[in-house]
């Protein structure tokens, strides 16, 4: 499905895990890069209101589903797709670059937590390499020249695929620069999933995500900071309804 948002359009071009899994080997065999995002219902709302953060979603190479409104208005427009959140393509991204002799990078988070979830992924993945891995410093601008550089140390690794555990919408806006400074690197926005591997951050039980209530679980654990991003986003929900109605084919 395609959504509309103040400043353009944006699609979830990738529908299910096997698309998402021919397309990212299929990057590594001819040693490109790539960048994928995630997109939630935050992120419609923050690229109504940031044009900066909608181009750099418009140019992300792969857009997953990573929430149950998104997949629920796809299914009503037609055009199902599956829910891919960002936290659960850690492993099987991970899995795919092993497979392909390809290493990989973690950026974002703190040193302590990239160390961790480092550790956590090598124990998971057998032959997985980490070559590189950057916590940057606190108040991170992803336009600066600093993460250009930081771009072209990831680059230097080796590394074939690189997760930012950044947050939206510093990990899109960086990803989005990949191309120009790490053009053989892919890039995974993935959130809390690094933070989730070390154990800095709890996730919602299986069970809590099986009732599609994630979203409870992490209001309750932080209330102060979430409930205007949920009631926010809560807003622009009959837009999509409507959208999805009026594309159905």
């Amino acid at each position: 499905m395609q959504y509309q948002t103040k400043n353009g359009d944006i699609r979830v071009n990738i529908g299910s895990k096997a698309d998402l899994e021919a397309r990212v080997r299929d990057k590594f065999k001819q040693k490109q890069g790539f960048s994928l995002a995630t997109i939630n219902l935050d992120h419609l709302v923050k690229m109504d209101r940031d044009s900066g953060f909608y181009e750099a979603y418009r140019k992300q190479d792969f857009v997953v589903a990573d929430g149950n409104p998104i997949v629920w208005t796809s299914k009503l427009a037609h055009k199902p797709v599956d829910l891919l959140p960002g936290s659960d393509l850690v492993l099987p991204l991970c899995e795919w670059a092993a497979s392909e002799g390809r290493s990989i990078a973690l950026l974002g988070s703190t040193e302590a937590a990239l160390n961790e979830a480092g550790n956590a992924l090598a124990t998971k993945v057998s032959g997985l390499h980490v070559a590189c891995m950057i916590a940057p410093p606190f108040g991170f601008d992803p336009n600066s020249d600093d993460a250009a550089d930081i771009l072209k140390t990831v680059e230097a690794s080796g590394a074939s695929l690189c997760f930012l555990a950044l947050g939206a919408p510093k990990q899109e806006l960086l990803a989005a620069r990949g191309a120009d400074f790490a053009p053989s690197v892919g890039f995974a926005s993935i959130g809390a999933g690094l933070d989730f591997l070390a154990g800095t951050q709890t996730r919602a039980p299986r069970w809590v995500r099986a009732m599609a209530i994630e979203w409870v679980w992490r209001l309750m654990l932080n209330p102060k900071r979430l409930w205007k991003r949920y009631f926010d986003s809560g807003l622009i929900m009959p837009r999509l309804v409507f959208q999805a109605i009026r594309d159905r084919d």
